[in-house]
């Protein structure tokens, strides 16, 4: 059967616009397509490809759980999953872990422990959830409700109720919301799809204290920010913060779908058997993969090199723009990078992905004024340069017109 770029508007649901060419290949941060053409992925499939197209390590794993066992349902536990929900206790603030299969389904878990927590402890008055404005959190419908982006929640009939936003950054906004009604507060500790934006110190402690002021619940939501993407195994680490929950995904199985929800034994004790659950949750082979790239990245010498490959970048990036004077600021920590482009061409980030494309070169866009870059952790510095003097070229052609 012959595949191609229109076939996928004949077969497919059209909620997506996928690029011109296919991709059919890729080795470390490389990719090919159906005519050969290589590209430099800085992309790294949302903040998902921590070690690269099939890292030799991973596809060891892949194959030996392949041999052993694929599937069994949450009737039985396994091996795999026990050892990794032991390896991200032991990293992190938490004690029990809830494995699902993307970063929706964790957050899912995460709101619904929190609600459940909370009517067990505080009576059924007590569910009111804060979130941010241009927060994302997933596409099921609680969690969509719950990030800040009407143009993804409206339209789809009554949204679930008591869920309200404050603006990030903006401690007095959560103020004027927060009361003893309140459940839990959740945020990214780094806004992903919101535009790539640090919290300020004061913020990120403020919320904390609110919370433990207020007997709610602290949930960061590091699906995008987590597994080493900041340079910290998690962005809370850097923070000097500690959430209630933490909900983790996309680099975690570093390309296999795989989501966990991390808490403490004390909370978790609301999820009792048959409140909450999934089929696929921590099956074997995802566990498996996930395991390998956590022992990988879970090492102080790789996040450290994050750290420098995040200097690399801004480097470069500002050699870039004292020639063509296009961004405002490079936002952002780790390698989760945001271009912000100046006033002058808002609205206008899709054209430099799209003549980035054109260029050999993947990148994503977060909202209509900010190029996002988010490859893998061990991207190597010679394709770092590769890659941005590739998009020196598209940002000339997007400047030159």
């Amino acid at each position: 059967m012959q595949v191609t770029r229109e076939m996928f508007n004949e077969v497919m649901v059209p909620n997506y616009n996928p690029a011109a060419m296919v991709p059919v290949k890729g080795e470390g941060s490389r990719v090919w397509d159906q005519e050969g053409k290589e590209y430099i992925d800085f992309a790294g499939g949302i903040a998902v490809n921590t070690l690269g197209h099939c890292h030799p390590e991973m596809v060891s794993a892949l194959k030996e759980q392949g041999e052993k066992l694929w599937h069994l349902s949450n009737v039985f536990t396994n091996e795999p999953a026990l050892r990794l929900a032991k390896k991200l206790v032991d990293a992190t603030f938490a004690e029990r872990v809830y494995f699902g299969n993307s970063g929706a389904e964790a957050n899912e878990a995460a709101l619904k422990l929190a609600r459940r927590w909370a009517l067990d402890n505080h009576g059924e008055q007590k569910s009111q959830i804060i979130a941010f404005k241009q927060g994302f959190h997933g596409r099921t419908f609680f969690t969509v409700t719950v990030g800040g982006q009407p143009a993804y929640s409206d339209g789809f009939g009554p949204k679930p109720a008591d869920v309200v936003h404050a603006t990030y950054n903006d401690l007095e906004s959560v103020k004027a919301l927060i009361s003893d009604k309140t459940c839990a507060i959740m945020m990214e500790p780094l806004q992903g799809e919101g535009g790539i934006i640090r919290p300020t110190k004061e913020f990120v402690e403020g919320v904390r204290a609110l919370c433990d002021q207020h007997n709610a619940l602290l949930i960061f939501d590091e699906v995008q920010s987590g597994v080493g993407r900041t340079g910290e195994l998690y962005a809370y680490m850097g923070l000097n913060v500690t959430p209630d929950i933490l909900t983790t995904a996309k680099a975690l199985g570093g390309g296999f779908p795989i989501g966990a929800m991390l808490t403490t034994a004390k909370i978790a004790e609301s999820l009792k058997v048959g409140t909450h659950g999934s089929t696929y949750g921590g099956n074997p082979l995802a566990c498996a993969v996930s395991e390998r790239v956590f022992d990988i990245v879970n090492d102080r010498q790789l996040l450290d090199g994050v750290k420098q490959k995040e200097a690399l970048f801004r480097e470069l990036l500002g050699a870039i723009n004292e020639k063509y004077n296009v961004f405002e600021e490079i936002r952002g920590q780790g390698l989760l990078l945001g271009a912000a482009l100046k006033e002058e061409y808002h609205g206008r980030a899709r054209e430099f992905l799209d003549a980035s494309t054109e260029q050999q070169l993947m990148c994503l866009v977060a909202g209509a004024n900010v190029i996002r870059f988010a490859p893998s952790l061990i991207i190597p510095d010679e394709d770092i340069k590769e890659g941005l003097a590739r998009f020196e070229k598209a940002v000339a052609k997007v400047v030159q017109g």
